[in-house]
């Protein structure tokens, strides 16, 4: 009975992204054991994968776990963090492992010099790189997260104004710019005259609040009112799902909604647009600013103080593409 040790330590959307390859593993190799190590605030989003046998968590160091990881005897490690604690594991276990092209370089050239070498490869297909010596494909199906039944949120709790659909509003990101501001998020619901809920955390809350009473009708603010994957389950009963670059995009992906996806200073060319979404879905960006991409993770603030990719994007086409 082979067994795997998957590594991928962070973040929410970045796991689900791992989620075809271990659903692939799975049934491609059924004798396998697929075991899978993220850090501890991430381990809710791979907690319910019925195709992971065991989840090992870290606070911060690998050291908390690689006496167990040892013991395993793992016959494959492998590897879609590509990082210094990812090697960490790698050479204390030193079992045969494969990563994927992280293309760390082709970033850095695209965001510093804007030589685009990128290739045109979602980070998924990438990610298969690492199991090709197993001889595993991908299948296509998508993306996966699941949703234990304790966690999923009847619709009847939410406003009555919003039980008959609604559209779910993603107004959260890591960064300042990857988040759309927060006028335009205003500017935006108005223009939509339909039953709107804001998803985020508790750190949009405080935000939530003010487009609330903005607007005052047919929103429900939701931001930091429920856990993850409660948040995942008013993401998959949404009718559509507009959003930032961040992970509830991707657990919007996996559910097959149509999603308008906004980007700031991130770009889809980076390999990790909404994959396999719904039939309806559109990226929407403003293409050609010389100062695009200005990182390949985000910053508290527009280092050019304008903020134009994202404060020229039309709500008027947000919009439209909701229709």
């Amino acid at each position: 009975m082979p067994k795997f040790l998957i590594i991928r330590f962070s973040s929410i959307g970045d796991i689900v992204l791992t989620s075809p390859v271990v659903r692939c593993i799975k049934k491609q190799i059924p004798s396998a054991q697929v075991h899978y190590i993220t850090k501890e605030t991430f381990k809710s989003v791979i907690d319910n994968n019925p195709y992971v046998d065991k989840v090992y968590a870290i606070d911060k160091d690998v050291s908390e776990v690689t006496g167990d990881l040892k013991k395993e005897n793992y016959d494959f490690v492998i590897d879609l963090h590509h990082n210094l604690r990812s090697m960490q594991v790698k050479r204390a276990l030193g079992n045969p492992s494969a990563s994927f092209p992280k293309l760390n370089v082709e970033k850095w050239l695209k965001v510093n010099l804007k030589i685009d070498k990128l290739p045109d490869v979602h980070i998924v297909d990438r990610y298969f790189e690492a199991v090709k010596s197993l001889n595993v494909k991908n299948d296509e199906a998508g993306l996966d997260y699941f949703i234990p039944v304790s966690d999923e949120v009847n619709i009847a709790a939410l406003p009555i104004t919003h039980q008959n659909g609604y559209i779910g509003f993603v107004i959260g990101a890591r960064h300042f710019t990857k988040q759309f501001p927060e006028h335009k998020i205003i500017e935006t619901c108005k223009l939509l005259n339909s039953p709107i809920v804001l998803l985020g955390g508790k750190e949009d809350a405080e935000k939530a609040q003010r487009i609330e009473s903005a607007i005052g009708r047919n929103i429900y603010n939701a931001c930091g009112k429920y856990t993850l994957n409660q948040s995942a389950s008013l993401v998959k009963q949404a009718q559509k799902i507009i959003t930032n670059d961040t992970g509830l995009m991707h657990i919007a992906a996996a559910f097959k909604k149509d999603i308008i996806s906004l980007w700031g200073n991130t770009i889809p060319e980076f390999g990790m647009y909404p994959y396999k979404s719904g039939t309806n879905s559109h990226i929407m960006e403003i293409k050609g600013l010389g100062c695009r991409p200005c990182s390949k993770i985000g910053y508290r603030a527009c280092p050019k103080k304008h903020f134009k990719c994202m404060e020229e994007i039309k709500v008027e086409q947000i919009v439209s593409n909701c229709r």
